[in-house]
């Protein structure tokens, strides 16, 4: 329980974070929540009801004193749509975090890391606590831990495609070069094996929605993904074994007759 996650002085016990959308029924959604363990749940303010207090709003599904709103900016394509939307987001009381995603192109929805980079230094500036996402470079992510982000969101595979960690050396270079902010894999992991190799390479956390919103039985999935981060966390805290190119026994041999 001491190994918490920190982000901008806030602490969690849980290292995973989901999202919102692509759910059956906001029922599986609240399930969903609830076998997670998550402690931040993600909302795309374009599908928020943040004009009409009246009418049904997502946010009535979710218990707001058990979880942190960590509004994000989806579905922008320029830096000044994802500033406007996390200004609305603050200014109707969702919060001041927000997880910033520009996206460059509307076929991979592969992020535009540099009006990332823009926005970011902008809503810093504005008091923001800014989480982004982007591709997965660490010389981008150190543009953005200089910009002032709370902590970095490389990339698994493109949103949605559920392929799994695509470049681990990417990760792994990131987690040995990175250790002044927390470093959380956002999109493409499609499994709890893929939630637990990204743990495993160090990483601090995971942020995910349809591996679990898409699945079969999202309740189910979310605790087998809660189970995955815990233990890949767990792993990498002991250390891995040397891998060596011949066998080693595991009893010994000496004094042996032959």
């Amino acid at each position: 329980m001491s190994d918490k996650l920190t982000i901008a002085g806030r602490e969690f016990t849980s290292r995973l974070i989901i999202g919102t959308g692509k759910y059956p029924t906001n029922e599986k959604m609240v399930e969903a929540f609830e076998r997670s363990g998550a402690e931040m749940i993600t909302v795309a303010v374009r599908r928020v009801n943040i004009t009409d207090r009246t009418q049904p709003s997502l946010l009535d599904f979710i218990d707001l004193q058990r979880y942190a709103i960590l509004p994000n900016t989806a579905g922008c394509y320029t830096a000044e749509e994802a500033i406007r939307t996390a200004r609305l987001a603050r200014e109707v009381g969702l919060s001041d975090w927000v997880k910033v995603e520009v996206i460059g192109d509307p076929v991979t929805l592969f992020p535009d890391n540099e009006a990332t980079l823009e926005a970011t230094r902008v809503l810093v500036k504005e008091g923001f606590t800014v989480l982004p996402y982007f591709s997965d470079d660490l010389i981008m992510a150190r543009k953005l831990i200089d910009a002032g982000a709370a902590a970095v969101m490389p990339l698994a595979a493109p949103i949605g495609s559920g392929l799994g960690v695509q470049n681990p050396n990417n990760l792994r270079i990131m987690r040995e070069q990175i250790d002044q902010v927390p470093i959380i894999v956002d999109a493409g992991v499609g499994t709890p094996s893929d939630a637990c190799l990204a743990m495993e390479l160090g990483i601090d956390g995971l942020l995910m929605n349809t591996a679990i919103a898409e699945s079969g039985d999202p309740g189910r999935m979310a605790e087998a993904m809660n189970l995955a981060v815990r233990s890949g966390r767990m792993a990498w805290r002991a250390g891995r074994m040397p891998m060596r190119l011949y066998a080693s026994a595991s009893s010994p041999v000496s004094g042996l007759a032959r």
